[in-house]
């Protein structure tokens, strides 16, 4: 009986591991930057991979491309973690558009990051990952985009750090990028953003694994850096709605308390904490001045693409007063701030209003 238990356990486990394999990999494309790859803060990354996911077809005058940039922790499968906006008859519409969606340097969801391999050594990189920036990333996505022979995007859009990559890829390569949407996103990682990040490394820092070369070191650490992160990306309100307790007597064992747990644990079965790790100080080189202008007003003023800046009333980590700035520099950008309760989450979950504010400001780009 034991015997029997234990084989069941193991093939459950494989299940799991297997189906997990399938999402993260078995739909993704992957492309090989055939040189060194030079980084903003110094050093290259030899032959880095990009891993990317396409949906639907270019068209034959290459006019219907849209690029989506993803946030921290998701990967290239748009049409999963994006549901609502992204499929057969939703707004991004395979059958009408040729979406892109590329995974960002030194994730661990298939292109080059800390669970790679690093060609000089013949081991995963693990610590010895690089630093990387926002223009990094930018950078080989510009690669890819000559790989795919795409001479334009059409339209751009990015939510939090997405927005980040976005708001670089419209100074980088202005005449490649027609029209854009930044959601929940600003021009500069802000001091209150870096401090969270912070809070996060200090959390991984904490754990005793940390300094290990092994490919999980840090991640009960991780899993707490998570939990401080669900409490900026959601907010008192939605907390208050749906995680509180219905009995009085309760004293422990909080909704809240397993909310939180479970989102951690959650993260763990799918995310390195390397890869965590290095790409919350990606986060904090975010920074559209650098090496332009001072003022970061002419920098916003330099993109002359027709754009929608949307924020959500209720974001904590990056609020609406991050984008009215966005859409008070930026000439061609019109502002809309969605009335929600889920936070800086909103823009993941809030599509159906992010929809509509979208066919409203491109009209002829979404009419079908």
């Amino acid at each position: 009986v034991k015997i029997r238990s234990y084989v069941h356990c193991m093939l459950k486990c494989f299940a799991n591991f297997a189906f997990q394999f399938f999402l993260e990999f078995v739909n993704k494309l992957f492309y090989t930057i055939e040189k060194s790859f030079p980084l903003e803060l110094g050093g290259q990354l030899k032959n880095p991979t990009v891993a990317y996911t396409t949906l639907g077809k270019l068209s034959p005058n290459k006019d219907n491309v849209v690029w989506v940039f993803h946030a921290l922790t998701a990967a290239s499968n748009v049409e999963d973690w994006w549901d609502g906006l992204v499929g057969k008859g939703k707004l991004f519409d395979p059958e009408n558009h040729f979406i892109v969606c590329a995974n960002i340097l030194g994730s661990c969801y298939g292109t080059t990051g800390p669970n790679s391999i690093n060609p000089e050594t013949g081991e995963l990189y693990l610590h010895d990952f690089p630093e990387i920036t926002i223009r990094d990333t930018v950078n080989a996505f510009i690669e890819l985009r000559n790989h795919l022979g795409i001479e334009k995007i059409n339209f751009g859009i990015g939510g939090s750090c997405g927005g980040y990559q976005l708001l670089e890829w419209l100074l980088m390569e202005p005449e490649k990028i027609d029209d854009f949407c930044a959601l929940v996103t600003t021009a500069q990682e802000s001091p209150w953003g870096i401090a969270v990040h912070t809070a996060h490394r200090s959390a991984i820092e904490l754990d005793p694994t940390w300094k290990n070369k092994e490919l999980n070191a840090g991640l009960e650490g991780m899993k707490t850096a998570r939990q401080i992160g669900l409490l900026f990306y959601r907010n008192h309100q939605i907390y208050d709605e749906l995680q509180k307790e219905d009995n009085a007597e309760v004293t422990k064992g909080f909704k809240a308390s397993s909310y939180l747990k479970y989102q951690g644990e959650k993260l763990g079965k799918r995310f390195n904490p390397i890869s965590y790790y290095k790409l919350t100080e990606w986060l904090d080189t975010h920074n559209i001045t650098r090496g332009r202008n001072t003022d970061v007003k002419k920098v916003l003023s330099s993109i002359t693409q027709r754009g929608l800046i949307i924020s959500v009333s209720s974001d904590i980590l990056c609020p609406p007063e991050e984008q009215k700035f966005l859409a008070q520099h930026i000439p061609n950008a019109k502002y809309i701030e969605i009335d929600s309760l889920y936070g800086h989450d909103g823009f993941l979950l809030e599509y159906e209003k992010i929809g509509l504010a979208i066919r409203t400001r491109f009209p002829k780009v979404f009419s079908k």
